[in-house]
């Protein structure tokens, strides 16, 4: 009866935590340049790839369609044929493995137990899972030109490490980050948290 009761309390926790919103906290610096002429929003833009970036045009397109609704909050609208600026996003992803020593999320074991299933307990049985696990560091960098004199007006990065994998979520609340206090840039380096839902 004791562990039907415990198991139904942390069924309760995880449901309440599986509803809540996450937080993507990034570390960014931007740069205005001082003899840049102020952005005066709204502004239209287009969008500039890097040779680089060419190569790989589907992937950019995806990253770049991500970035138009958060540009949009900030008074940016796509205008391929009438743009006063040219926008360039870079988005880079690298997955690393840990093993169990190395994560806050686990003890000293090599199997986190939580949840539940069948096995020797029966019906509430507890579930092992592997505490090795993968975390994603993400770097977003923007940087904005004149197009009249293809001159940088604002160049912001953001970094965030965690362990989402859906960079479809994760990446816009970077680039809302990378672009925080825009169009003037706040000097030095600064954390930015952006809630997401779950």
């Amino acid at each position: 009866m004791k562990l039907a009761s415990c198991v139904l309390c942390v069924a309760a926790l995880l449901q309440a935590g599986c509803s809540s919103m996450r937080l993507v906290d990034s570390d960014v610096v931007s740069f205005t340049p001082a003899a840049a002429r102020p952005i005066a929003v709204p502004a239209s833009y287009r969008f500039e790839r890097l040779p680089s970036q060419q190569a790989r045009a589907e992937q950019q397109a995806q990253v770049e369609a991500l970035a138009v609704p958060v540009l949009a909050l900030f008074g940016l609208k796509r205008d391929d044929q009438a743009a006063q600026y040219s926008v360039q996003i870079d988005v880079r992803v690298q997955q690393d493995r840990h093993d169990s020593w190395e994560s806050p999320w686990f003890g000293v074991s090599r199997h986190h137990f939580i949840g539940f299933g069948s096995g020797r307990y029966g019906r509430f049985g507890l579930v092992a899972i592997h505490s090795d696990f993968a975390s994603y560091r993400r770097e977003v960098s923007v940087v904005i030109r004149s197009t009249p004199d293809n001159q940088v007006v604002y160049e912001s990065r953001a970094q965030h490490e965690g362990r989402w994998s859906d960079d479809a979520a994760v990446v816009p609340a970077m680039l809302q980050a990378a672009l925080n206090g825009f169009p003037q840039a706040p000097p030095g380096l600064r954390k930015v948290n952006i809630e997401i839902p779950r």
